[in-house]
């Protein structure tokens, strides 16, 4: 089964740009299809890869840069934008 997620990372910190560019950069080089914007990241992938990889990224982002909060929302199925007109 796939899914679409979309992921806002939260840093509590005062240097928030550098642990969410390196969040962004582990998320592109996971293999996942990954689309960041200044809003948020979106990745889409068959579900257990995807929450495979999202889990240990959230995991490697605490034991890294501490606190942070995570705003993601989960639908089923491929749900990429489309550029038909």
């Amino acid at each position: 089964m796939n899914i679409s997620v979309e992921i806002s990372y939260y840093p509590l910190a005062e240097d928030y740009i550098t642990p969410i560019r390196a969040f962004i950069d582990r998320l592109q080089d996971s293999g996942l299809e990954v689309h960041s914007n200044r809003m948020s990241t979106q990745i889409f992938g068959e579900h257990t890869a995807v929450m495979k990889v999202l889990g240990e990224l959230m995991a490697w982002s605490f034991e890294t840069y501490g606190k942070a909060v995570f705003v993601a929302k989960f639908l089923e199925g491929d749900r990429r934008p489309h550029s038909d007109p």
